[in-house]
């Protein structure tokens, strides 16, 4: 089996030569191996850095694309190295790359398209605690909308089958690792999850430069890669709140109508709630329609599939 690392890497010219070098020290006995280091549009040294410390491959942007663009030209970039199992770790060696041959266990063993290594959030002394609680609640997130028990969304230690990496079809710019677990979770594609240890770094990600920004990002990415894969549950659930809502209001219009034959004191009420059901009726309708309709996303993925399979 043949085995490629992928490292997305943005401005790391101080810990990048660190990090291909434990690869490299940790995957000899592993053959074939070969790393990929995707530059997002570094302005520094971080290429020239990659070069010389071994990197068999360097797939350089123009211009800083964002985290999952790199991530995705990486997993490109890998099969067409003939990848039979694609890990992907951060450039700035956080991640112990020691740990790869027990994150590639489950897929070599046949019980794993994809395998996630999950931190222990709650016990990460020198994690900001304004990033504790975003990983914690897009960790939960993750879970409640997948049904799965995901410990770690947010990770960006993961192996990859190479039928897993053909199934995947990325388009979220700026994150990837919420996009590929609902992919993963619609395609049918086993998950598994092996602790890992997470290292203190210093200075801030420069992949993740602002918490904020990210998060709102982020999270638009899973609503809209939710909404596309799963569009009955999506609009069903709004629809149905604003349906809930239209009764709450109407119940009130309803109960002084019967009793009185009036609906005066309440026309405000009355209207908000009219407006509210065929809102609601409609985003449902909505979610039925494209939910019929899905049958040519599957049909494109498929022979996205077959094409990248030749």
């Amino acid at each position: 089996m043949k085995l490629v690392i992928t490292i997305p890497a943005y401005n790391e010219e101080n810990t990048i030569s660190q990090v291909i070098e434990e690869i490299s020290s940790n995957i000899r006995d592993i053959e074939p191996a070969e790393i990929i280091v995707v530059d997002d549009g570094s302005s520094d040294a971080t290429v020239s850095e990659a070069i010389k410390a071994g990197a068999h491959e360097v797939v350089s942007h123009k211009a800083n694309q964002g985290l999952g663009f790199s991530f995705r030209d990486g997993l490109e970039a890998a099969m067409k190295r003939d990848a039979d199992i694609i890990v992907n770790i951060d450039a700035d060696g956080q991640y112990n790359p020691a740990q790869i041959p027990t994150l590639i266990k489950p897929i070599a063993e046949g019980k794993a398209d994809i395998v996630l290594g999950w931190r222990d959030i709650s016990n990460l002394d020198f994690m900001p605690k304004g990033k504790k609680i975003g990983n914690k609640i897009a960790t939960w997130l993750t879970r409640r909308l997948l049904g799965l028990p995901i410990k770690d969304a947010q990770t960006g230690f993961r192996a990859f089958s190479r039928e897993a990496a053909q199934r995947l079809n990325l388009g979220g710019r700026y994150t990837y690792v919420q996009e590929t677990l609902i992919q993963a979770k619609y395609k049918g594609l086993l998950i598994e999850q092996v602790p890992i240890e997470f290292r203190r770094r210093d200075g801030k990600s420069r992949l993740i430069p602002s918490l904020g920004s990210y998060a709102f990002r982020a999270g638009s990415i899973i609503f809209g890669t939710y909404r596309d894969y799963y569009p009955l549950k999506f609009f069903s659930s709004i629809g149905g709140l604003l349906v809930l809502i239209s009764l709450i209001f109407g119940i009130r219009v309803l109960t002084h109508f019967s009793q009185t034959g009036m609906v005066s004191p309440y026309i405000p009420s009355t209207i908000l709630a009219s407006l509210l059901m065929i809102v609601g009726l409609g985003t449902i309708a909505l979610g039925i329609f494209i939910h019929m309709t899905n049958s040519q996303r599957r049909l494109i993925e498929e022979i996205l599939y077959r094409q990248k399979m030749r």
